[in-house]
């Protein structure tokens, strides 16, 4: 499983953990991290004294390198990049936004950057910015989807025919099945949301643990399309967003009842009825919440299976 990615990140596996929002703290990218995969904290849910904490925790629990996760729409995005370089954060993944922003400043800091697209328009404006990677999310993924409703097994090989710079997947990648579709379309790295907020280290709330757990292939929907796509488990408030954009809401109504506290109500605090419970189609595939460690043998011991199958 060496790829151009393992050698960029220094990691053992081509296995990255998402940065997502109130689930990826210190304690799950450390333990990421210390299985061989990259564990990536998720910044977008917290502010510069939070981030540093995080930060600082995550270097004493791990020697192995891990990195951050920076949403570029976040008003206080550099201020986010400047504690990461002051605490010697080398590895940055960035999303929803210009890849033009921070790229260069980061370069010259040398650190890797791997931008997160969904289209291969982005994918090459990523390139041209000076990416060392990117990352090719597909809309089975959990949270913020591009608009243009790619699937992963479409944008992956599109975009690895037209890059020259290697490509990670995401979206619907939940077990080493997952992980070894991914490779063969030619990805050189997959990025894992949703099977790893399911697991013991996650700092989400055990209400939307097992959430997802109870979750099956129908149970998740994309909601939010005026605004910016999103997809979620489906509940009252996704119920009410759906209807409410039939209904004809303009952007400012959708974003009153989208508010910035419904992700952390959902997640954090496990609000099932009212919060915003992102997570991917995938959610079909996980039936436990193991730890780490357990999940990564499991993960590496489905995909020796698969590829032996294939072999056979």
């Amino acid at each position: 499983m060496k790829t151009r990615i393992t050698n960029l990140l220094t990691i053992d596996y081509p296995i990255i953990q998402a940065g997502m929002v109130w689930v990826s703290g210190w304690k799950l990218a450390s333990a990421v991290s210390n299985c061989g995969g990259l564990g990536l904290i998720g910044a977008g849910s917290m502010k510069t004294d939070l981030l540093k904490e995080h930060l600082q925790k995550c270097k004493a629990a791990t020697n192995k390198p891990f990195g951050v996760n920076v949403p570029l729409l976040r008003k206080d995005a550099d201020e986010l990049i400047k504690v990461c370089l002051d605490e010697g954060i080398k590895i940055f993944f960035t999303s929803a936004g210009n890849p033009k922003t921070f790229t260069s400043l980061l370069k010259e800091k040398d650190c890797t950057v791997v931008h997160v697209v969904a289209n291969l328009k982005y994918g090459m404006k990523a390139q041209e910015a000076g990416c060392d990677a990117v990352v090719g999310e597909g809309v089975e993924a959990g949270g913020h989807n591009g608009a243009d409703q790619l699937t992963t097994f479409c944008l992956i090989p599109q975009l690895v025919d037209k890059l020259n710079i290697p490509v990670i997947a995401a979206g619907g990648i939940a077990d080493g099945r997952g992980i070894l579709a991914a490779l063969s379309l030619g990805a050189e790295g997959v990025q894992i949301g949703t099977r790893f907020a399911a697991t013991v280290e996650s700092s989400a709330h055990d209400n939307y643990k097992q959430e997802i757990v109870k979750s099956g292939d129908q149970d998740t929907t994309l909601a939010f399309k005026k605004i910016g796509l999103v997809r979620i488990i489906k509940n009252d408030f996704a119920f009410r967003a759906i209807k409410a954009e039939k209904e004809g809401w303009n952007e400012l109504q959708l974003r009153e009842l989208l508010s910035t506290k419904r992700e952390r109500s959902g997640i954090f605090e496990g609000d099932l009825i009212e919060g915003e419970l992102e997570a991917g189609q995938g959610v079909g595939l996980i039936n436990d919440i193991p730890t780490v460690k357990d999940l990564f043998v499991r993960l590496l011991g489905e995909y020796e299976q698969a590829n032996y199958r294939i072999k056979k």
